[in-house]
């Protein structure tokens, strides 16, 4: 019996998941999370199989959620994770992925490809849906560019925002209109590949852009 564990912030959809898996021979619904929190907290009550584990949710992510289940027993019996969401960017993918899940499909998913990956990962396995195996695939081929493609400006910037600063503030700082701030902030993604503040900083961070330098005018 494969013991299952469902979290996301969506009742209906954690409603609609239970009934679908339970009619699922061999499958167990042990309980269901409505955040990342209550399901870190869950997995070490409950120690289910697998947690199918949304991206999107309040208080703390499924990413995170996701590290922290991984990471709480730190052997080969911690439950293992399996991303069921609507969204597919090349960040989310990486970041789940880095954080240690088995698997990532999407809730659109025909329900024998996600019955079918949930059996995968419960037997140590992995689970891609097509769409996401074909982005991890091209990141491969085409990884992201360096970070030492970032002008000074550029970097300044980053500094600021790694720094805690809001654009309001970088503004003032660095002398120049709010709007330019965010402009820059766009070419930095489009230059990292990333969507968010938090993983550009992250990525300067590892390739050592952000080791020193002046954010003077």
């Amino acid at each position: 019996m494969i013991r299952l564990l469902i979290a996301d912030d969506h009742p209906v959809v954690r409603a609609g998941l239970a009934g679908l898996l339970s009619d699922e021979p061999g499958f167990e619904v042990v309980g269901e999370a409505a955040d990342g929190a209550e399901a870190t907290a869950l997995a070490a009550e409950l120690q289910p199989d697998v947690v199918l584990m949304d991206l999107r949710m309040p208080h703390v992510d499924g990413v995170a959620a996701t590290s922290r289940i991984v990471a709480s027993r730190g052997d080969a019996a911690a439950p293992r994770v399996l991303i069921l969401t609507t969204y597919e960017s090349d960040d989310q993918i990486l970041a789940a992925i880095e954080a240690g899940a088995s698997g990532y499909l999407l809730k659109a998913a025909p329900r024998e490809e996600i019955v079918a990956g949930i059996r995968s990962v419960a037997a140590g396995q992995s689970a891609l849906s097509p769409s996401v195996a074909v982005r991890l695939v091209e990141r491969m081929r085409h990884p992201e560019p360096a970070a030492s493609a970032l002008t000074p400006r550029e970097v300044d910037v980053l500094r600021l925002v790694a720094a805690g600063h809001a654009n309001k503030r970088i503004a003032v700082e660095l002398g120049i209109g709010e709007s330019t701030v965010k402009t820059h902030l766009l070419r930095i993604y489009e230059k990292l590949g990333v969507d968010t503040r938090t993983r550009a900083v992250t990525l300067a961070l590892e390739r050592g852009v952000l080791g020193g330098g002046s954010t003077g005018r």
